[in-house]
């Protein structure tokens, strides 16, 4: 029985998309005869009809292949609904042109946003399944994403680079690492990195904590710098009264592009020590993913389709308990996975000297 499936990738790329493609296409051809439809720019090429047949050479070489083959765009699930200015019904054209596509399945590789919009179709009456790629491992029910790992090594090696240049000048040293909800990325990069400081969203930090961290440091004399690894998204006690537009909002009111250099301006004047800022930014999406990255989304990939063969829809594919399985996208579409405070990784952190900014 011929199947016909589309694949999109949608929202921020990163590492692992090209080899959870591959994954999802080759073992397609080994299960059953399969046709894969390639759908350019995410949700915005299934809206606009942007696709083209692929052909089993279009997988050879990408496995090792950072970004995405197929484009990919943020199309906001807020805005789904939304009739806008174009005058087109998003829900509407999806639709129909899966139906023009002639699909069976349609595959969607992304995060949250991606998610939710996938369980829309599915809800719709497409036949849909998710495959979990962020590298904010922010998504519901699952271990882990694809993607995160990878970044968690850049942003290590991040630190790690710049423990050289604190050390040598003596100064407070400020990693912006990404993550605007959950801060699972700095803090794995922050503990493998060796950073003294961790700030989390999940965990609103006390400036004058930070700043009794610091000048620990510096009065043990034994330390001379203080890396600190902050996420985009964390923010103060005194400000986690205030809605995130207000924070930032505030924060430019005062001329602080982000969270870190407010913190170190902050700290440069409580303390009189010299600080800087490091924002490695989209560099911790680029280039090739690591084999852990390689290996997790071709298991992914894979395994989404057997979920086609089975014809089980209404999927996303997840690591549970260290076996890849999968959950219904109605059961995480619209979740999101935080750091508990009560991590044991959160109190491994704390027992060797790193401080959160919390009591």
């Amino acid at each position: 029985m011929k199947r016909r499936i589309g694949i999109l990738t949608s929202g921020g790329d990163c590492p692992g998309l090209n080899a959870a493609i591959r994954g999802v296409a080759r073992a397609s051809y080994d299960l059953f005869d399969a046709e894969i439809i390639g759908i350019a720019d995410g949700y915005k090429g299934l809206i606009e009809g942007d696709y083209s047949e692929m052909k089993p050479g279009d997988f050879k070489g990408i496995l090792t292949l950072g970004g995405t083959i197929l484009g990919t765009s943020r199309r906001p699930y807020r805005n789904m609904r939304v009739i806008e200015e174009d005058n087109i019904d998003k829900v509407e054209n999806m639709k129909k042109n899966y139906k023009k596509m002639g699909l069976d399945c349609l595959v969607t590789l992304g995060g949250n946003g991606t998610h939710k919009t996938a369980n829309l179709l599915s809800e719709e009456g497409l036949n849909v399944i998710g495959l979990p790629k962020t590298i904010d491992n922010d998504i519901w029910a699952t271990d882990v994403t694809f993607g995160f790992h990878t970044a968690a090594d850049i942003g290590t090696d991040v630190i790690d680079r710049i423990h050289t240049t604190a050390n040598s000048h003596g100064r407070v040293m400020v990693i912006e690492i990404m993550g605007n909800k959950a801060g699972w990325l700095t803090l794995y990069a922050g503990v493998a990195g060796g950073a003294d400081v961790i700030l989390l969203p999940e965990l609103p930090y006390e400036p004058e904590r930070v700043i009794a961290s610091v000048e620990a440091r510096t009065k043990s004399q034994k330390r001379n710098f203080t890396i600190i690894a902050v996420a985009e998204g964390a923010f103060s006690k005194d400000e986690s009264a205030l809605k995130r537009k207000e924070r930032l909002k505030k924060r430019q009111e005062n001329n602080y592009p982000s969270v870190s250099y407010q913190l170190a301006d902050m700290i440069q004047k409580e303390t009189g020590l010299e600080s800087r800022v490091v924002n490695p930014g989209h560099y911790l999406r680029g280039g090739s993913p690591s084999p852990y990255d390689r290996i997790l989304a071709t298991q992914f990939g894979a395994y989404a389709a057997r979920l086609i063969a089975d014809q089980n829809y209404g999927q996303t594919v997840a690591m549970i308990q260290g076996q890849i399985g999968h959950n219904a996208l109605k059961e995480v579409a619209g979740k999101t996975k935080f750091v508990s405070p009560d991590l044991p990784l959160i109190q491994t952190a704390k027992d060797i000297g790193i401080s959160f900014g919390v009591k």
